[in-house]
């Protein structure tokens, strides 16, 4: 029995384990890769997954980066079922069909710009056709009822209480020497008491455990001093008479601050006229999904369903569904609340939010979830005194609020008591889905606690799967992250400043006009270079002061 760590090893973006047992292949999920470019490169290198041999997909959840490619490998040749919950499978559609839509609008405009320089357009990763293709092969699965995919495998979903239909994925596999082999895929662990989903499910025994570890370094604040803050972001800029913005992922992050707008409210603590635009076409149908599966939801948000009370709206809510709409929110007077995808500020219709707001003095940055390595909303969060946005460098004169007891992943406590009700010993551990250094900081933990070995994969790696919870890994070198060649990089920065100074008096031969054009574009690649540089004197302070 083998897996391989075909994304989230070391990182958060692109989940997937590529399972091989018996001759068969599966997936426990299938994420889109997000973030730099040579990540973003993954999606594109299918070749990995062998689609057309694969023989089924459990999805945990319908996050992009649990669930996005799967349109992909429907393209390239996947047949099979694809389990999910109920929920799930409702929030799939509508995610998928997002994701292929900016898949395409990015094919067409890159399209566009290369072909003004003669240059030949590129293709989308997928289109909506494939995500039609994709959803035919998608089978609901309810929470506790155990199904069989394929001879000598069988599976139980459960509740893993992260987002709405999230799951954990325990597999019993009966091996053809009559030995059994259990193991427990966490996806994406909610915490206890979040608003909305009911709390985590537990497991209690595995041979191997694959956990996520998003925040394996730290804990989070608890809801009503999460709620607390975004009181005070609201408040700042309602008296500066400026403007809220909430860059918000669309599934569930939305519907919690929602709930959150709504419960404040109820408490007569929020400012009655102070519109609150939902930016984001996604938002608004994910948001009418979890009010059709409300079910699903723990007893207090059943509870006012019940009475007939819907608390995902409120009475100054504004759905904003078409671009002019959109638009229109930024001419504006007064202050006004905005939640608008991306949740990392990286694509979406926020951006153009921020463009208008950052700048300003008296408005409010207000993050509600995890920000990844390299997006403009971790930047934002790791202090940057000017950003990127659509092309133009501004300043950050808003005021930034981070606000981590919104989060749908368990803190580090919540993870450790989670896996304290395994009753085993022996167990091995995989830890997934985290950046390193949180990852080797949780693993210590483990390791203190609870006595279990702890490995944390990278990318691409293999890991053979035996009885008595041996397993042995290997890994091709170089694969996981190739070296960046920095001695090219400069000596081709450096041979193109001297084939300029060589050709300095051609370039001074040319018109006015011309000369001023190719100045700002010298001085902007210089600019470039001097934050590059100016990040490495950042780093090093930031050295320095942990020593001390």
């Amino acid at each position: 029995m083998k897996v391989r760590f075909l994304g989230a090893a070391r990182g958060v973006t692109g989940s997937c384990y590529m399972m091989e047992v018996q001759g068969k292949r599966f997936a426990v999920d299938c994420g889109l890769h997000q973030g730099n470019s040579e990540i973003e490169k993954r999606n594109w290198n299918i070749d990995l997954y062998d689609p057309a041999s694969i023989s089924f997909i459990m999805i945990t959840h319908a996050h992009i980066d649990h669930c996005g490619l799967l349109p992909r490998l429907v393209q390239k040749g996947f047949k099979g079922k694809v389990y999910a919950t109920p929920p799930t499978v409702d929030l799939l559609e509508i995610m998928l069909t997002d994701s292929a839509f900016i898949q395409e609008m990015e094919a067409e405009w890159k399209s566009k710009k290369l072909s003004r320089h003669g240059k030949p357009g590129v293709m989308p990763l997928y289109k909506s056709g494939d995500v039609f293709k994709a959803m035919k092969l998608v089978h609901p699965v309810e929470y506790n009822e155990e199904f069989s995919p394929c001879n000598g495998v069988h599976v139980l979903y459960k509740d893993a209480g992260h987002i709405l239909g999230s799951s954990i994925i325990e597999i019993r596999i009966q091996e053809e020497n009559d030995k059994r082999v259990k193991l427990v895929f966490s996806g994406d662990l909610g915490r206890p008491n979040q608003l909305l989903v009911r709390n985590p499910s537990y497991s209690e025994v595995a041979d191997f455990l694959f956990m996520e570890s998003t925040y394996g370094n730290r804990d989070h604040k608890n809801e009503d001093q999460s709620r607390d803050e975004l009181l005070e972001a609201v408040n700042y800029s309602y008296n500066e008479g400026q403007k809220v913005i909430i860059p918000a992922f669309a599934l569930e992050r939305t519907q919690e601050v929602l709930y959150s707008f709504y419960l404040l409210h109820k408490e007569g603590r929020l400012p009655e006229d102070m519109p609150i635009f939902l930016d984001s076409p996604l938002a608004i149908r994910a948001t009418q999904i979890f009010s059709k599966h409300y079910s699903y939801f723990d007893s207090k948000t059943r509870g006012f369903f019940k009475a007939g009370e819907d608390p995902l709206k409120l009475p100054n809510l504004k759905l904003m569904e078409t671009a002019s709409q959109s638009m229109s929110i930024n001419t504006y007077k007064g202050p006004a609340i905005i939640i608008s995808a991306s949740g990392m500020a990286n694509a979406g219709r926020v951006k153009h939010h921020l463009r208008h707001n950052i700048w300003k003095k008296g408005a409010s940055i207000v993050f509600v979830g995890f920000q990844a390595k390299g997006t403009p909303g971790r930047k934002i969060v790791d202090g940057a005194k000017t950003i990127k946005i659509l092309g133009e460098e501004l300043a950050v004169k808003a005021r930034v609020f981070t606000i981590n007891g919104f989060s749908a992943h368990a803190g580090q406590s919540h993870i450790l008591d989670w896996l304290s009700h395994f009753q085993n010993h022996g167990m091995k551990v995989f830890l997934m889905h985290g950046e390193y250094e949180s990852q080797k900081v949780l693993s210590e933990l483990i390791r203190e606690k609870f006595d279990h070995e702890v490995h944390i994969p990278e990318y691409l790696e293999e890991c053979l799967l035996k009885p008595n919870r041996v397993y042995e890994s290997r890994m091709e070198p170089g694969l996981e992250s190739p070296r960046i060649n920095w001695d090219y990089v400069l000596e081709e920065l450096q041979g193109k400043v001297s084939r300029l100074a060589d050709n300095k008096n051609i370039v001074s031969s040319k018109s006015w006009t011309e000369q001023v054009e190719m100045r700002d574009d010298a001085l902007e690649a210089g600019t470039i270079l001097s934050k590059i540089i100016s990040s490495l004197h950042l780093a090093d302070s930031d050295s320095n002061s942990t020593d001390n």
